[in-house]
């Protein structure tokens, strides 16, 4: 998706980058125009929702939000925006990612937050909905997931071959 900018990813800190980098990844794969930024929740807030209404006035059509512990980020963006909220829960601390799933999951009624995985499976499958959102008004986006799919298909069955 060339010109504007389609998918904002937010993490909360640093340390969260190799696994955001793996959805980062998945959106150039698609030609996908995105950001990331590192902003907390809870450390600045005030920019978190600055980033928000500039991303919007910039054309986003899909927010995904990458935090561990607490996981607030997904949950503070998904109550200052209309779009879609997708949610990575991020492995660490002392319930390596439990915490972070279940306080990205647990959203009161009215703002929601698909969330996914902990870890880099949840960023895959967070940036892959992405594609698919963004394939819902794209005919070529939708081609190129539908491509995506047949390869995927086509790599187990090519290790299924190489077995036998």
């Amino acid at each position: 998706m060339s010109g504007q900018t389609a998918v904002s990813i937010f993490m909360g800190s640093k340390s969260d980058l190799p696994v955001v980098q793996c959805a980062s990844d998945i959106l150039k794969d698609f030609n996908i125009s995105h950001n990331m930024f590192i902003l907390s929740a809870h450390r600045t807030p005030e920019e978190v929702v600055k980033k928000i209404k500039e991303s919007e006035a910039n054309g986003v059509k899909v927010f995904i939000a990458a935090a561990g512990m607490a996981a607030h980020l997904a949950g503070a963006i998904a109550a200052q925006t209309t779009k879609p909220v997708l949610g990575i829960p991020i492995g660490g601390g002392d319930l390596d990612g439990i915490d972070s799933l279940l306080a990205t999951v647990q959203m009161p009624k009215g703002v929601p937050v698909a969330t996914f995985a902990i870890g880099k499976s949840g960023a895959i499958n967070a940036a892959l909905c992405a594609v698919q959102i963004l394939g819902t008004s794209s005919e070529e986006i939708s081609a190129q997931l539908s491509n995506y799919k047949i390869k995927m298909h086509d790599d187990v069955l090519s290790a299924n071959k190489s077995i036998q």
